[in-house]
Formats: C-alpha cells, sequence, structure tokens
C-alpha cells in the first residue's frame, strides 16, 4: 500500500477513536464545557493512536529504547500543537456558527483532515528525519534539543 493511502487510512482510524470519544464524553456529560472537555479526551486518544501507526506503519522508526521512544512522543506531540489548535478553532467555529448537533462534528473532521496534512510533513521533517525521514529516532531536531 502507497504511503499516501496508508497515512489516510491510520488519520481515518485516529479521527474516528477521536470522533468516538467525543461522542462519548457528550453522551454522558451535556453541561458547562462539554465541548472542550469531549475536545481534549478525543485529541489525547487519537494523538496517541496516530503516534503508534505514524512510528511503526508509515516512518518505520526503529527506536526501540524507551528514553528514544518517549523523546520522539515529545517532539510527535509538540509539532502536533499547532495542528490541534487549528483543529480545535475550526470545529469550535463550525459549532458556533451553524449550531447544529452535527457542526461540531464536519467542523472537527475538516480541522483533523487539513490538521493531519499539516503534521505529516512537519513530522517528516521534524521528528522522524533519520536515514532518510524514516529509520530511527528524531535526528538534527532532537539531537538540537539533546544538547540543550
Amino acid at each position: 500500500m502507497r504511503i499516501a493511502a496508508k497515512y489516510l487510512v491510520f488519520a481515518g482510524i485516529a479521527s474516528g477513536c477521536n470522533l468516538a470519544l467525543q461522542y462519548g464524553v457528550f453522551s454522558m456529560y451535556g453541561g458547562m464545557y462539554a465541548l472542550y472537555f469531549a475536545m481534549a479526551a478525543g485529541t489525547g486518544a487519537g494523538l496517541v493512536i496516530k503516534f503508534v501507526l505514524d512510528k511503526f506503519f508509515i516512518f518505520y522508526d526503529t527506536s526501540r529504547k524507551p528514553s528514544e521512544v518517549s523523546f520522539t512522543f515529545v517532539l510527535y506531540s509538540l509539532t502536533g500543537i499547532g495542528t490541534t489548535v487549528l483543529f480545535w478553532c475550526i470545529e469550535i467555529g463550525f459549532d458556533a456558527a451553524f449550531r447544529t448537533p452535527g457542526a461540531k462534528y464536519a467542523g472537527a473532521a475538516v480541522g483533523l483532515s487539513l490538521g493531519y496534512w499539516i503534521k505529516y510533513h512537519l513530522d517528516k521533517r521534524m521528528v522522524f528525519t533519520r536515514n532518510g525521514g524514516g529509520n530511527g529516532a528524531a535526528s538534527a531536531t532532537g539531537d538540537a534539543l539533546r544538547g540543550l
């Protein structure tokens, strides 16, 4: 399977888990700040699932030492901050603009799609860069940060 197709499938899996967890949070709690609690829970679940899939099946990262994997996860998480803010803003924007039950999910789908496209390029250049963008823990960025 080509890398773009795999990445699309994996983004779909992580997005589905994100949205399912958001739906679950909404079904248990509908009070103040429910949207924000749901977004945080869904984002956390999607982050872990997508990291594992990207590490092993997109970038073929071979690092196994806990310190290397942890460091790579931290870098991976840091590259996701901007894309997460983008995704959240789009989801909140759809919810505010349309005020329908499905609007927040439509906004989430649009935001996640755009965010994952950007994140792939960030991860390829900044996180999984050793040996041509796919083997070993983060190199150039990671090596620079390790020296701090």
